[in-house]
Formats: C-alpha cells, sequence, structure tokens
C-alpha cells in the first residue's frame, strides 16, 4: 500500500512532486515545483464531477475509467521522463527517493496515479489530505507573527535593490513584488510575466517562510494590500502593517533619474498607456506634460510627473502608521550596497 504523509516539512527539498489535478486546477495555484501530470482534462473533470454528484459514484467511476484507460501508457511515459530528466541521467538515485503524489484531498485520484506509478516500477507518497491540507498549512504559516522589517520610501527610492543587497548581505528577504510579477504602481506590469493568482502567490509566500529562522528578522518592501492583481493574504498584510519601518529618504531628483533608468527598456507607447491609467489621480495638467515629456524622450521628467501623484500617495500612506514604528534613513546618494550595511548595523 502507498505510504501516506501528513508532515510537510522537507516538501520543498523533494526532487519530483506530481499534481494530478486538471490543468486548470494546476493553473489555478499548486505547490511550487510540483509537476502537472493530469488524470482528467478540465472537460472530464468537469463530466466526472457532474455525475457524481447528478447520478452516482458507480457512474462518476465508470466515466472516469473510461477518459482514464486509453491514457495509462501516456501517464507512465510523463512520469517516468520527469523523474529522468529531474535526475540528470541517474534514475536509479532519484527511483530511491519516492515522487510525491497529490490530488485536491488526497484520494481517489492520487489513489490511483500512486498504484499506476509504483505498478510501472516508480516509487510514490500521497500528500494525505491532498492539495487541501498542504493549503491549511500555507494559511497557518503566513498567519505566523514574523519578525518583519519593512523597507519603505517613496516610489523611486530603489526599495526592491536594497532588498536585494541586504539578501546578499546575508539577511532574511522575501521578495513580495518579485513573487507577484509586478513592480506595485500603475507602470509595475511592464516588462514582467503574467502575475499568479493570489492563492498560488501565498503558496509562493510558504516557501520562502519555511527556509527562514523564524526567530530572526525578515526584511519585506512596503506593499499596499494588492500588487497589481495579486491580493496579499489579509493577515500577513496587517502583520507588514503593523511591524517596524524603515523608510528610505532619498531626493526627489534621484528618484526620478532611478525610475527612468528603471522603466528605460519600455516603449513610449506602453509609458503613454500606464500613465493615461492614472490620469485621473494624476490631473488633466499633469497627463499632458507627461505624455509631451515622453514624446521629447525626457524620461526624467516624465517620471517626474507621476512623483507628483505617487509621494502624496505614499505619504497618506505612511502618515496613517505608528510614529514610534518609524525610523528614517537617509538614502542621499547612497549605494543600495551601503544602504543595507547601514540597516544591518542598526538592526535591533
Amino acid at each position: 500500500m502507498t505510504r501516506r504523509i501528513s508532515e510537510l516539512d522537507d516538501l520543498y527539498a523533494r526532487r519530483v512532486i506530481v499534481d494530478v489535478r486538471s490543468p486548470g486546477e494546476f493553473v489555478h495555484g499548486h505547490i511550487p515545483g510540483a509537476h502537472n501530470i493530469a488524470l482528467f482534462t478540465n472537460e472530464e473533470r468537469a463530466e466526472v464531477g457532474t455525475a457524481y454528484t447528478q447520478i452516482s459514484r458507480e457512474e462518476a467511476i465508470q466515466r472516469g475509467l473510461r477518459y482514464v484507460a486509453p491514457k495509462l501508457d501516456q501517464l507512465v511515459a510523463e512520469a517516468c521522463a520527469l523523474v529522468y530528466d529531474t535526475a540528470r541521467g541517474k534514475l536509479s538515485e532519484v527511483i530511491d527517493q519516492p515522487m510525491i503524489v497529490y490530488c485536491w484531498r488526497g484520494g481517489m485520484r492520487s489513489d490511483s496515479m500512486a498504484w499506476l506509478f509504483e505498478s510501472s516500477g516508480l516509487k510514490a507518497e500521497i500528500i494525505d489530505g491532498g492539495y487541501k491540507m498542504y493549503r491549511q498549512q500555507v494559511l497557518s504559516t503566513l498567519e505566523h507573527p514574523w519578525n518583519l522589517r519593512v523597507i519603505g520610501g517613496r516610489t523611486g527610492s530603489g526599495k526592491t535593490r536594497v532588498l536585494k543587497a541586504l539578501r546578499e548581505a546575508g539577511a532574511q528577504v522575501i521578495d513580495l513584488e518579485g513573487l507577484a510579477r509586478h513592480k506595485g504602481s500603475a507602470f509595475g506590469s511592464l516588462g514582467q510575466p503574467p502575475q499568479p493568482s493570489a492563492e498560488h502567490m501565498a503558496n509562493l509566500m510558504h516557501r520562502e517562510l519555511m527556509s527562514f529562522d523564524p526567530e530572526q528578522v525578515i526584511y519585506v518592501e512596503d506593499e499596499s494590500l494588492r500588487i497589481g492583481t495579486v491580493a496579499l493574504h489579509k493577515p500577513f498584510f496587517d502583520l507588514l502593517r503593523r511591524s517596524p519601518i524603515i523608510v528610505l529618504d532619498v531626493p526627489r531628483q534621484e528618484r526620478a533619474q532611478f525610475l527612468a533608468r528603471d522603466y528605460g527598456d519600455a516603449s513610449t507607447e506602453e509609458l503613454a498607456e500606464c500613465f493615461q491609467r492614472i490620469e485621473r489621480r494624476l490631473g488633466g495638467l499633469r497627463l499632458q506634460q507627461a505624455l509631451q515629456a515622453l514624446e521629447q524622450g525626457d524620461l526624467i521628467a516624465a517620471g517626474n510627473a507621476a512623483l507628483d501623484y505617487y509621494d502624496g500617495t505614499y505619504d497618506y500612506g505612511l502618515s496613517r502608521r505608528d510614529p514610534s514604528q518609524i525610523t528614517r534613513l537617509d538614502g542621499a546618494g547612497a549605494s543600495p550596497e551601503e544602504l543595507a550595511q547601514s540597516i544591518l548595523q542598526n538592526r535591533e
């Protein structure tokens, strides 16, 4: 009988994790690092589920078997290829470590696929409770009282680069914008791949947090509840808002120059479209000034127009935080590495 596991502490260290749910379920959210070998297509899953609820469990099983029978060879081939590729040509090494198989609740889909894989000479373990149980652990982890230190500052202060320098200096860092694939403003999607769902964003955060020492400080960027289209898990966001914040004070002209460099690869049309999204907040006059600056190739002037809006928005948000939790750090002319060292030298 296939072993069922409920302790997932070493989950992300496993070389082969197989999600046997439908492609649609997988895309919406999955265990980071997992590979999708779907027992059913999206349409097949819908039909089998309908048969289960409207006819009977037996009818659902019969329909499922009709769909799966022609695919058995292909499912095994996918699993073998996955194991072989992961081992980089050393098949026997990975076979000694069972692959992890999961479905939604750890029921019939994972049971049947694990049986099929083991019948073909592979080794498998099933997550007891499936993806649903994993998600419970994800949310529990995100609600832990982590020791956060927030890196804040007006737009263009280089917060993400300071986080990178902190990580390179050995600090624990969770890059929320990197995980969300968005830089957190109307311009934040430029040059980025599609964003994950909020559910999968939480899974990605869980993977990061599980690698940290919970007794040590974790550095994170100051964020709104939503990063682009992705909403943060509310308890984690609330903790972020209550945590001590280090505000980088960087002169406006330096920040405008930073924006010009950061978005310099985007086309004039892409930048203009982003400015038009904030027309109501920016105002008609500033919008026209920004668009004219773009046409003239003056990205610094365009950046200054954007800062007219973003500075006020950030200052208002900062004014609502507990003043006793705010520390300011002069960032004028400083490199990310210098700021990171200053932060680390002055941490409690």
